[in-house]
């Protein structure tokens, strides 16, 4: 058998550092991203927002905008088809463990807010981000209005009237969320190889 001597592979000098060793990088192309990450970052960060009621804020009325409500709407809102209509029942109840409104209130409000959103996806099939803020903003005044509602029927006095700030604060803030909500999809999305 005769050896067939293997030819050297080489680069442009421009692509070679003064050492000689190459400068470009040998990946693989169109890496996936992390199974795991990809799939479970929205619902981390939705149940990681719900422990924002823990924060040392002491106020005599509600002020803290429902954060977990709003990045279940900003996923939502940002790809429609990820999470399932299902969801608001797990979401919701895990909401309700920390939110301190009265058990399953949470549970049938993220379920229904997610059932209207199935509603608008289908009625309204190309959107923007005005309507998007609008939706969001009906959405979220339903969903303080009649939260507030359980909240003050449980404890015997009416609440609804006092969430004026709260409500103000949600609907300026959805933006907000819904660019953080954009940047941890683009996180979501990185091919990594390991965390």
């Amino acid at each position: 058998m005769v050896a067939i001597p293997r030819l050297a592979v080489t680069r442009p000098a421009s692509t070679r550092l003064a050492t000689g060793r190459d400068a470009t990088p040998h990946r693989p192309i169109n890496r996936a991203p992390l199974p795991w990450l990809a799939v479970g970052l929205p619902w981390v960060s939705i149940m990681a927002m719900s422990l924002v009621t823990f924060s040392p804020v002491i106020a005599s009325a509600p002020v803290i905008p429902p954060l977990a409500f709003m990045t279940l709407l900003g996923w939502r809102m940002l790809r429609p088809s990820f999470l399932p209509v299902w969801a608001g029942l797990p979401l919701g109840a895990w909401d309700d463990l920390y939110s301190g409104q009265p058990f399953g209130s949470g549970i049938v409000l993220w379920s229904a807010a997610m059932l209207a959103m199935d509603v608008i996806d289908e009625r309204f099939l190309w959107r923007g981000f005005m309507q998007d803020w609008l939706a969001a903003a009906v959405l979220l005044s339903a969903y303080l209005l009649l939260g507030a509602s359980v909240a003050g029927f449980a404890a015997g006095y009416p609440l609804p009237l006092m969430i004026g700030p709260q409500w103000l604060t949600t609907v300026a803030l959805f933006p907000v969320v819904n660019r953080l909500v954009a940047l941890l999809d683009r996180v979501r999305l990185l091919p990594l190889r390991r965390l």
